[in-house]
């Protein structure tokens, strides 16, 4: 499993695997992503900013698609969290999907390894990643649990009024 930075180009493509990902979540009970994020402004905002990115299997089909947001990210700035760390860049995981037509082959745990080797062996100046999701989202839990990020807080209202979402954060040695 390799990953590319997305461009323009791959606009539809990252749209399609997102509302891929959005059914995926509404049949699995999971109000997030339910309204208008992510929208596709968001998206278009995330290729602009270098923090898009498309995950291809090694036979080089598209499987998934993630954001990698450096710091600081104002979608924590009313998090209710004890940081692990609180002076040092950061960067932010934000809108991960595996399209549903690759389910169950693990690329959703790939995606998370190849993301924290790339950040551990390309950008030394970065000490911790940051990750939400739903409270309701227990397969993105689990996952968040088994790549080693701690629990630190919750929000509320950030994507959507009322919606309550976990924050974690895995520090980078």
């Amino acid at each position: 499993m390799y990953f590319e930075k997305a461009t323009l180009d791959d606009l539809d493509t990252i749209i399609e695997i997102l509302s891929d990902g959005r059914n995926q979540l509404a049949e699995a009970g999971v109000n997030q992503w339910q309204g208008d994020y992510p929208s596709r402004n968001q998206i278009t905002e995330d290729i602009m900013n270098g923090s898009a990115y498309l995950f291809h299997a090694d036979d080089k089909a598209t499987v998934g698609a993630v954001a990698v947001v450096p710091s600081p990210d104002a979608t924590y700035d009313t998090a209710d969290a004890t940081w692990l760390n609180t002076t040092e860049p950061y960067v932010v995981i934000h809108r991960v999907a595996i399209h549903s037509n690759h389910a169950g082959n693990g690329y959703a745990t790939q995606l998370f390894e190849k993301i924290i080797d790339h950040i551990i062996r390309r950008h030394p100046e970065i000490k911790s990643i940051r990750i939400d999701t739903h409270a309701d989202n227990m397969a993105m839990q689990h996952l968040i649990a088994k790549m080693q990020f701690e629990r630190v807080g919750e929000m509320v209202g950030v994507y959507h009024q009322d919606d309550v979402c976990y924050v974690y954060e895995k520090l980078i040695k």
